[in-house]
């Protein structure tokens, strides 16, 4: 005896959902307009900074040594650069632990997840989808930063040469495509927080738990990656290879740090969507 099963005409589960309704709904979030404004505030606020005391490294209390903050000045590419420097340790982190980890939990603390399931979306779809969106707000995140950045350090100090701490200087032609092979492995890198947060929102109805999960578990990351007595084990944790886009910026490209950060980050994020998968599929579904 065969079982037909029925379904409403002109239904295709591979339709539900479409990227461009769920990036409409995540778009007029009001978390994702505050977390952009930061972003693009940050630029006007080290100008700012700088205008105040005097220029980088202006201050009291310099040790001699120059840093990519005492170039900053230099040029637009330099306050690019600069941006990136500051904000990639931490900041960066922030939106990309928001976007992914409160992108379902959101959905079962309103209690619309089952509902939405129920239209009917498939789970791997709904999933599939959050992700995807989640993901291109994070890369659009990371973009927005360096090119605000770029824009006003050209407006306010030139365009001209990456000058380098280390001495020499990176032709102006050179600085656009160098920095977004740099703002590209940073989002490499940050795929292992995605995944950290993506798989902790399909666990919680909490989407500050999800969120505040995976900054913790990054601070953690980093903590350790201090303690110089685990050696080469540390060399396993993607908050190792976090600054390794800084061999984009010099001026014979070094690919071996940017390849093995890659590659320790994908590994970890790829195990972390697969567990956010597979557990989402047999979870029962209550809010």
């Amino acid at each position: 005896m065969s079982t037909v099963q029925e379904v409403a005409p002109g239904y295709h589960a591979s339709r539900t959902l479409p990227l461009r309704v769920e990036a409409l709904r995540q778009w007029r979030r009001r978390r994702t307009l505050v977390m952009g404004g930061v972003l693009a505030a940050l630029p006007f606020v080290l100008m700012i900074a700088f205008a105040v005391g005097g220029g980088p490294g202006g201050g009291p209390g310099g040790d001699g040594r120059i840093t990519l903050i005492d170039t900053a000045t230099a040029s637009g590419a330099n306050f690019a650069a600069t941006c990136l420097f500051v904000s990639a340790g931490f900041l960066l982190v922030v939106p990309v632990a928001l976007f992914c980890g409160d992108t379902v939990a959101s959905e079962a603390g309103w209690s619309s997840l089952r509902y939405l399931l129920a239209s009917p979306v498939p789970r791997a779809r709904l999933l599939w989808s959050k992700l995807v969106v989640a993901l291109g707000f994070s890369l659009a995140a990371m973009v927005l930063l360096p090119v605000v950045a770029l824009a006003a350090g050209t407006a306010a100090y030139g365009w001209g040469p990456l000058k380098l701490p280390t001495g020499g200087s990176l032709a102006a032609g050179d600085t656009v495509s160098r920095l977004a092979l740099a703002v590209a492995f940073v989002f490499v890198s940050q795929l292992v927080t995605a995944g950290l947060a993506f798989w902790l929102s399909t666990r919680t109805d909490a989407p500050l738990g999800a969120v505040g999960g995976a900054v913790g578990l990054t601070i953690v990351g980093n903590v350790l990656d201090a303690v110089t007595a685990l050696g080469s084990w540390r060399e396993f944790l993607p908050a190792h290879w976090q600054f390794a886009w800084a061999d984009a910026l010099q001026p014979q490209l070094e690919w071996g740090g940017m390849i093995k950060g890659a590659a320790v980050s994908v590994s970890y994020a790829v195990v972390l969507f697969a567990l956010a998968f597979r557990g989402f599929s047999r979870k029962d579904i209550v809010s």
